[in-house]
């Protein structure tokens, strides 16, 4: 078996994700979107916007300052993408919606759809109908989109329960987003004919693309690593690796320290070096999984926005900070847009790195990532061992 050092599983999986050199200067445009993406393979999303939302930041990362309503244009309106459950919620590849009817004929497996299939028998259909006739439309556009339940983090109503069963199921789909909220269409609206009317993969093959296409954007990783990646369970997705193996797709690989078998992508470049730096987002492919992230750079790293402010190690909403291929500090980040100032709450710099040097290109960073943002005041407060 092919022995790989643990520099160079790093030097693999940085250049997988796009984040081996410097970023490019120049005017930015869909060109460099589509690269981006294409090294991602697809965009996790999420609603917290304590410091920015998390699908802004994996291009800013990569490319740095850029038109975020430019981004979202192309995200939503050029038709190349499609929204569902990825990695989470996820904007894919609009090539990828075949290799994910697997998971749209499942049950949504949620007690309140069941709960509203025996009290409401028909509202689910009435919704699709609403949909179909009145569409694109939010929530709100709903006859009886039904209230809240108060005090549940995801009391959704009951037309929030029945669009996102829809959605699940792949009968309706994100059209737009307005303010970031979903504006819902029928999938005929939004995915093209070809690949609604084509023959579906087998679960068994939509599953296989979606590991390969993990591997071409991890560069290197385990079993558990690639699974994770589209969240296919491992006992699925370990006869399928086998057969990528067997098919020449990917490289098994002994990784120093890993003590668990890596897959190599064929196609994984191998820098020969690896400079520039990025704030990371949270939900940032390169370390959502987190295992991952401990066994390649020995860095702990867990997002504490739900656990208890007295019992968070670092902050709300922590940034790892990658410089030159390493992760070297992390920084608890808050945007103030009313007084129009970016809040750096915390910063910690990892063992044994050059906290003058480390601390010079964090600033540099979090000046251009606040320009950026459209606030113009870096306030660092007195926290962690960085400042």
């Amino acid at each position: 078996m092919r022995q790989i050092t643990l520099d160079q599983a790093r030097r693999y999986a940085l250049a997988a994700q796009g984040l081996d050199r410097p970023r490019p200067r120049g005017r930015l445009d869909v060109r460099h979107f589509r690269r981006v993406m294409g090294q991602l393979g697809l965009l996790q999303l999420d609603s917290v916007n304590a410091f920015s939302r998390a699908h802004y930041m994996p291009f800013f990362s990569r490319l740095g300052p850029y038109d975020r309503d430019a981004l979202d244009r192309w995200l939503w309106t050029s038709r190349e993408h499609f929204e569902y459950w990825g990695h989470e919620a996820s904007v894919i590849p609009m090539a990828q919606w075949p290799n994910f009817r697997w998971r749209m004929t499942g049950e949504f497996g949620w007690k309140r759809v069941e709960r509203m299939k025996r009290e409401r028998p028909g509202y689910l259909e009435n919704v699709l109908a609403q949909v179909r006739e009145m569409g694109p439309l939010q929530v709100k556009d709903l006859h009886e989109p039904g209230e809240r339940i108060k005090g549940e983090m995801w009391g959704w109503s009951d037309g929030k329960v029945a669009l996102e069963a829809l959605f699940h199921r792949g009968d309706v789909t994100v059209f737009d987003r307005r303010n970031f909220n979903r504006l819902y269409a029928v999938s005929e609206v939004v995915i093209p004919a070809h690949l609604r009317n084509g023959a579906d993969p087998s679960p068994e093959e939509g599953q296989t693309e979606l590991l390969e296409s993990a591997a071409r954007s991890l560069g290197v990783g385990t079993l558990e690593d690639l699974a994770d990646y589209p969240r296919i369970s491992n006992p699925e997705a370990r006869p399928l690796v086998a057969g990528l193996v067997e098919e020449g797709r990917l490289i098994e690989v002994d990784v120093e320290g890993w003590g668990k078998t890596g897959y190599l992508h064929p196609e994984a470049r191998l820098p020969r070096s690896v400079a520039g730096r990025a704030l990371l987002s949270p939900f940032d492919n390169l370390v959502f999984c987190r295992p991952r992230v401990e066994r390649l750079w020995d860095f702990h790293y867990r997002i504490e926005i739900y656990v208890p402010e007295a019992k968070r190690l670092y902050g709300y909403y922590v940034l790892p900070f990658l410089l030159d291929g390493e992760l070297v500090a992390r920084v608890d980040l808050k945007t103030d847009r009313k007084s129009g100032r970016l809040l750096v709450k915390g910063a910690w710099a990892e063992p044994g790195v050059d906290r003058t040097r480390v601390g010079r290109e964090l600033v540099v960073e979090l000046e251009e990532v606040a320009v950026w943002l459209g606030v113009f005041d870096v306030e660092f407060l007195q926290n962690g061992n960085l400042f």
